[in-house]
């Protein structure tokens, strides 16, 4: 029954590759550059736009990091209303909430602020304004959407998600701790804003987790077996810029430079996956975050390193590439492989990252690996395709026993 079940998901993946080429790939416009979020609400009346909501967090607007946006977006007669109750893993309230001030306040456009959560917020509730007759559940997984969304701006404040790019909007059922993607080509904004400027007043452990969050988008796409040449140029160029960036700009946050290349790191990352998929690392993390409320890059950082090497010599020839990519020696395949495996627990060490998660209960591994399961099959193109067994095993590595 296994060997059946492994052949379907193969036959699916294949499937979805292939159909995949007649979807519209057209990357988002975007404004790239120091201060370059200035420029946006002139973007914006350029296109007709005069009333838009702006969705954030409160975090944001403690910092003051939108006054400049606010100002131009004034000085060139766009009115706005702001959204900011967005939680680290928004909820299908959250999406509700801006549904509603959007429809209210007769908005026409949409511009996300922040960091994932705020972009994922947003997606869904665009989702929603074009789908009103159609629940958040009832969008989780592919192609659930189909709709045109209103003109939608992106605005990364982290170097991370790369969700300025691509398909998915991960969100949260606070009633049954639920964490899941809905994924469709028509949440892919159209325009972007890569703004180093912003990124700046990042704390360290911020700028470390979101940044693996980057590299396990690269690696997962780059190991999977729906990579076409744009997504492997994409992944190659993301992990580059990472090991040359991540820890200057975790010493340094004031490091514009840095900071930009990891802005970029994070594009060229979600490019790569939104066509690639992720994997299982993506599944468990998310399921950490929906149980526990676990940081999806802070989750990912400390899973990569442990699926990698549970994977074994399936996809030692692909990481021995990124090795080579990062400047990680080696004398063979298997060597270069595993010290790529080996530099990510080290970078990780090197920025307090760690080992594991005390959060994680014996009682609760049965449900993260049934859900992890649900979401990772058929659609990831996992390298190697995983039982329950194998799965909760992994899980069971991520614990950090209280002795």
């Amino acid at each position: 029954m296994w060997a059946l079940k492994k052949a379907y998901y193969r036959a699916y993946q294949k499937i979805m590759k292939i159909a995949l080429y007649f979807l519209d790939w057209s990357e988002p416009e975007l404004l790239t550059g120091p201060g370059c979020i200035l420029k946006l609400p002139g973007v914006i009346k350029e296109k007709g736009i005069s009333n838009v909501m702006i969705v954030t967090d409160k975090g944001l607007m403690s910092l003051n990091l939108l006054d400049g946006l606010f100002n131009e977006l004034k000085e060139q007669g766009i009115n706005y209303v702001v959204y900011d109750g967005v939680q680290p893993n928004p909820s299908i309230e959250n999406i509700e909430e801006a549904r509603e001030l959007f429809v209210a306040n007769g908005c026409e456009a949409m511009i996300a602020f922040g960091g994932g959560s705020p972009m994922d917020c947003a997606k869904a509730a665009c989702a929603r304004v074009v789908r009103p007759n159609k629940t958040i559940p009832q969008m989780r997984g592919v192609m659930k959407v189909m709709r045109k969304l209103p003109p939608f701006f992106a605005v990364p404040t982290t170097a991370g998600t790369g969700s300025e790019t691509t398909v998915a909007a991960v969100v949260s059922n606070t009633q049954t701790h639920e964490k899941y993607a809905i994924n469709d080509p028509c949440l892919r904004p159209k325009f972007a804003v890569l703004d180093p400027e912003l990124t700046v007043g990042l704390p360290p452990k911020i700028t470390s987790t979101t940044g693996l969050d980057a590299l396990t988008h690269a690696v997962e796409a780059y190991i999977g077996l729906s990579n076409v040449p744009s997504t492997v140029e994409y992944a190659e160029k993301a992990v580059d810029l990472i090991f040359k960036n991540l820890e200057t700009a975790y010493n340094d946050g004031k490091n514009i430079e840095a900071r930009n290349q990891m802005l970029l790191a994070s594009y060229y990352a979600g490019m790569a996956f939104t066509r690639a998929y992720v994997g299982y690392v993506h599944a468990i993390a998310h399921n950490l975050g929906g149980l526990y409320g676990i940081a999806h890059g802070l989750a990912n950082a400390v899973i990569l390193p442990v699926v990698l090497e549970e994977f074994g010599s399936k996809i030692y020839p692909s990481l021995a590439k990124l090795a080579d990519i990062a400047g990680i020696a080696g004398q063979t395949i298997e060597e270069k492989a595993k010290n790529f495996i080996a530099e990510i627990y080290a970078m990780n060490e090197r920025m307090a990252i760690p080992t594991g998660f005390e959060q994680i209960k014996d009682d609760d591994i049965p449900t993260i690996v049934a859900r992890a399961m649900k979401e990772a099959h058929p659609l990831y193109p996992v390298p190697v395709i995983w039982d329950d067994k194998k799965l909760a095993s992994v899980v069971k590595r991520l614990q950090l026993k209280n002795d």
